[in-house]
């Protein structure tokens, strides 16, 4: 049978859970950011709002909401691309 090339094929491994690190904590859950705030792209285990993994470790601005999800403007080359990713996936 022909391999699936879906965008996590091959990339599961930096998603997968370490002993004593990448447990979703309460305050990383529940926290909020305003517009304005500089972000960083960081993935959390769990797949809800979760971005492409080649924005992992970007830094973008928050410009919106949409529903409980922030939406990010994130430079990539000349371009300006805007993602929505959910506040899990965030770090100040």
């Amino acid at each position: 049978m022909r391999r699936s090339k879906g965008k996590f094929s091959k990339r599961t491994r930096c998603l997968r859970k370490r002993v004593g690190e990448r447990s979703l904590s309460m305050r990383r859950l529940l926290s909020s950011f305003s517009i304005g705030d500089k972000v960083c792209i960081n993935l959390a285990p769990s797949q809800e709002g979760l971005p492409h993994p080649r924005y992992r470790g970007r830094h973008g601005v928050v410009v919106g909401m949409r529903g409980k999800s922030y939406v990010v403007d994130v430079k990539s080359g000349n371009s300006t691309k805007r993602l929505i990713i959910s506040g899990m996936h965030l770090r100040k």
